[in-house]
């Protein structure tokens, strides 16, 4: 496995009131999210980045505005037909 490393200032931690663990657990996860947002990671791939389940990283999504599910027209049209 390899590791991405990314220097940050001590600083950072006090103006966002956050721990080392809390803000690398949150840079992981919205690293995870975006790829999986574009499309470059299945939410299997992208939870095992962010360091969650499967069920974690979808329901968190949202936390950085990203949908959980993308689908086109003809997807929704099949799960809600429209009534006339």
């Amino acid at each position: 496995m390899s590791t991405l490393c990314i220097p940050y200032n001590d600083s950072l931690l006090a103006a966002l009131n956050a721990s080392r663990f809390e803000f690398e657990s949150e840079a992981r996860k919205a690293m995870a999210v975006k790829l999986f947002e574009l499309g470059r990671l299945t939410s299997g791939q992208a939870s095992e980045m962010a360091g969650v389940s499967r069920v974690d990283f979808l329901l968190d999504c949202h936390k950085f505005g990203a949908p959980s599910v993308q689908w086109d027209d003809e997807e929704l049209a099949g799960e809600f037909p429209v009534q006339p």
